[in-house]
């Protein structure tokens, strides 16, 4: 009994999480101004090209996936890694973090591939992505601390001014967010202890993270992998066309953004849900855009995207079910 309430509490919490954060930030909202907005006001056309890049992004996660696949002895078709990354994605938006179980899940089921082996390659993957997410960030702040130090000298803000654009609920949010992330390693730490003692399953993890060592075309590999997060980029970038009062941002507030709200989605609520709001919305707002503005766009360019995840993953649940499986090996 204990267990159930465990994992209801699990599922229901982030929901919660994100619900709340949203609440708090559109509980004044004119709701009734939106339609007029996206009639009339927003042009469709950048959203659609954005689509491009997002999609593109997860094709490359799936094709470099597989390229962590092969030097262990196994030839998964393409198309089921690039479905089974659009898979894990919209599987996110039920359960956060179930996707990497959920893609895992895929491979075994339509490729017989040891469940253990490939979630080794996508431990492997979390790390190279962790990687490439620290240096991103850590270039983007040194890269505008002078900048940043500069606008406060000669504007006369300091970072009192800063802090004053939040209020005491938005400090009460950020610190919750930091707190479930703490919370969130904590479990995961506890999880990972409880859940690989198996030697067979630690053979799997481990060879997974070793067919690192043994990938044939190194340099497609890190084409794949900053073509991921360049995609990832050209997806919300090219929504700030969207709208008359983003598309003169500039190219800092967009990249200090796209960072901010890259952290900002490891709080684990559905697709960042309310996190990434938050965090975006106030970036934004301290590069000039007005508290309206910011939140109308942060709520449509999140809910537009988010549709594009639950559309791929129909697509490919879809189409793994209309395609064939392999035949069991011997």
């Amino acid at each position: 009994m204990k267990q159930h309430i465990s994992k209801i509490i699990r599922i229901l919490f982030p929901f919660l999480l994100g619900g709340g954060i949203l609440y708090w930030m559109y509980r004044d909202f004119p709701f009734g101004e939106m339609g007029d907005l996206l009639l009339h006001k927003m042009k469709w056309s950048w959203m659609l090209l954005s689509f491009i890049p997002g999609i593109l992004a997860q094709v490359f996660r799936g094709l470099r996936w597989r390229q962590t696949l092969v030097p262990l002895g196994e030839q998964p078709r393409r198309s089921t890694c690039i479905y089974a990354i659009f898979l894990s994605y919209a599987s996110s938006l039920l359960i956060p973090r179930i996707g990497e179980v959920m893609r895992c899940g895929v491979l075994t089921r339509h490729e017989r591939i040891s469940f253990a082996k490939s979630l080794g390659t996508v431990v492997m993957e979390r790390i190279v992505d962790s990687l490439l997410i620290l240096l991103m960030v850590g270039s983007v702040l040194l890269w505008q601390l002078p900048v940043i130090m500069q606008f406060f000298d000669l504007t006369g803000v300091g970072l009192q001014g800063v802090l004053s654009k939040f209020t005491t609920t938005g400090i009460i949010v950020t610190a919750i967010c930091v707190a479930t992330i703490i919370a969130l390693g904590f479990f995961l730490i506890r999880r990972l202890n409880l859940s690989y003692k198996l030697s067979e399953a630690l053979k799997g993890l481990g060879s997974g993270i070793a067919s690192l060592r043994k990938i044939k075309n190194i340099p497609l590999y890190i084409f794949y992998s900053l073509g991921i997060w360049v995609a990832y980029f050209l997806h919300y970038w090219l929504t700030f066309f969207c709208f008359d009062f983003t598309s003169h941002m500039s190219l800092t507030a967009t990249i200090v953004s796209f960072c901010i709200g890259t952290i900002a989605v490891i709080v684990p609520t559905p697709n960042g849900a309310g996190s990434w709001h938050f965090a975006v919305k106030t970036i934004l707002v301290i590069y000039g855009l007005g508290q309206m503005e910011a939140i109308s766009f942060v709520l449509i360019v999140h809910s537009v995207q988010t549709l594009l995840l639950i559309l791929l993953g129909i697509y490919a649940l879809v189409a793994l079910q209309l395609g064939h499986r392999k035949e069991v090996r011997p």
